[in-house]
């Protein structure tokens, strides 16, 4: 029968069909769990570095920045920094041992409205990894998208070649004045932006195709390639894969091990939805944003108004658990337990 074969020839999974219109990039502190989807890059943030660091498995690489910090003398307050610095960096490192390419690692979001304690800390950063034999082409520095974060990305590229990854980006005035400072790449998020639809309207579903985020994502990528920044469009937090699905083609989109592995079982049949094409032939205008015309644009999007606050906020409560879970180690240390 000539379709006797045809139930054992199973659609190849979802994943690696999006693997081929995108960079696929994992979205994680915790580092063994990204092994098997075969990531190119993958992201942190300060709340997964939490999260992994309360973890059993991580627990020698929080000892490891502890005795550093320690090592490095100064204030109670200078050894939790130390130790903040180089516990980012120490997971960084393990993460470069599982992708071939870039991980990002983020600035402390208290300092969202410093641009020179932003590029300061940044360049601390990379320092770090410099030590540990990390070239600066291997990582990306996350910065808010504040008008103070956005320029410190810019000098940060411009004066000393580091390469930046501008984050909690929901208004399309921050991914215009980002592309202006010629960063070398955007997180718009997505699933952010459908929580605060759904909570903030009546609507309370919405198809892949219609969602907010994906929309949004969709404009600045169109946006993007039609006028020729040479910024590239990594979409961020995912509520679904059907919002993953719907932005295969752009750039990178960076995803949970949770999706990968939704993902990695699903064998349906993927389209490519963004490309270069597609795009040219948008009818986007094209415009330039100075501080106080990006102020008033970002601020007529009462979305994005609260959502960036909310996640600098989010952001930097986490920063703070940190600290208190390292001050009561290193007392611990210090006590000789």
């Amino acid at each position: 029968h000539p379709n006797s074969g045809y139930k054992l020839m199973k659609m190849e999974s979802a994943l690696n069909q999006l693997k081929k219109h995108t960079v696929v990039v994992a979205d994680t502190g915790d580092f063994n769990a990204i092994d098997e989807y075969k990531p190119q890059d993958a992201t942190t943030n300060p709340s997964l570095i939490l999260a992994a660091a309360k973890m059993p498995a991580y627990q020698h690489l929080l000892d490891q920045a502890i005795n550093y910090g320690i090592a490095k003398g100064g204030t109670e307050e200078e050894q939790v920094a130390h130790t903040m610095d180089k516990l980012f960096v120490t997971f960084g490192l393990e993460i470069l041992k599982k992708v071939p390419g870039r991980v990002s690692t983020e600035v402390d979001a208290r300092l969202s409205f410093d641009k020179d304690e932003m590029v300061a800390k940044a360049l601390g950063l990379i320092a770090l990894y410099k030590e540990a034999g990390i070239s600066k082409e291997r990582v990306l520095i996350k910065l808010s998208s504040t008008w103070e974060g956005i320029q410190a990305g810019k000098e940060l590229e411009e004066k000393h070649g580091v390469h930046c990854n501008m984050t909690l980006l929901f208004s399309f005035a921050q991914a215009v004045a980002c592309a202006e400072a010629k960063v070398t790449l955007i997180s718009p998020f997505v699933g952010r932006i459908l929580d605060w639809y759904k909570e903030n309207t009546d609507r309370k579903s919405y198809e892949p195709h219609e969602d907010p985020g994906v929309l949004s994502v969709t404009k600045i990528y169109n946006y993007y390639k039609k006028f020729g920044y040479t910024t590239v469009v990594m979409g961020a937090s995912f509520r679904n894969t059907g919002q993953v699905k719907a932005l295969t083609g752009c750039d990178l989109l960076t995803i949970s091990p949770g999706l990968l592995a939704e993902l990695s079982q699903d064998h349906s049949s993927i389209t490519e939805m963004l490309n270069v094409e597609k795009a040219k032939a948008c009818d986007l205008e094209k415009i330039h944003l100075d501080e106080k015309d990006f102020r008033w644009q970002h601020n007529e999007d009462r979305m994005a108004v609260e959502k960036l606050s909310d996640g600098i906020r989010k952001f930097a409560a986490d920063a703070i658990k940190l600290e208190t879970m390292i001050k009561e180690k290193m007392l611990d240390v210090k006590n000789g337990q």
